[in-house]
């Protein structure tokens, strides 16, 4: 009952402004100052500050280079099987400064790409899809081109 009386006392004079509530000041003072809340003086506190702002600038800038690479690498797969531009990939490289290369990994898969297609489009490429073929599947092809140039030709000319 004493430990109530002097609650309620020193409630009502702290409410009149009179002191008393040095323990609330503390606990006030303590949040308010957050280098005291982290345990720190407040030189160390600005200078985590500082650090956590750079490293937030890193990994910001290590992203938007990332993303910028993959747009690059949409942008070459768009070319290549000509599919239309994306304007948000543009921005993407745009945005992380133009000089956006791809990966090393997905260049030497780009150039290998780029290569079995130039083997393919020439003709030792084209011999080699022969020898893949089935000789029937050959004579097929080549009765039938032959049928139909026959049939060209008599509708052409009367003579036939």
């Amino acid at each position: 009952m004493a430990f109530f009386v002097k609650s309620m006392i020193s409630n009502q004079v702290k409410n009149l402004g009179l002191g008393g509530g040095s323990e609330e000041k503390k606990e006030e003072g303590g949040p308010s100052d957050p280098a005291a809340a982290q345990g720190m003086t407040r030189e160390e506190y600005e200078e985590y500050q500082k650090q956590m702002i750079e490293e937030k600038m890193e990994r910001d800038a290590t992203f938007t280079q990332k993303k910028a690479e993959r747009a690059c690498l949409r942008v070459h797969l768009r070319e290549k099987y000509r599919l239309p531009k994306s304007e948000m990939d543009e921005n993407q490289i745009q945005m992380a400064g133009d000089n956006v290369d791809l990966p090393e990994d997905l260049r030497k898969m780009v150039d290998e790409d780029q290569e079995e297609e130039e083997d393919k489009d020439s003709i030792l490429g084209q011999l080699q899809n022969l020898q893949n073929m089935d000789l029937d599947t050959i004579k097929e092809k080549a009765q039938a081109t032959f049928t139909e140039i026959k049939q060209t030709a008599e509708q052409k000319c009367s003579v036939m």
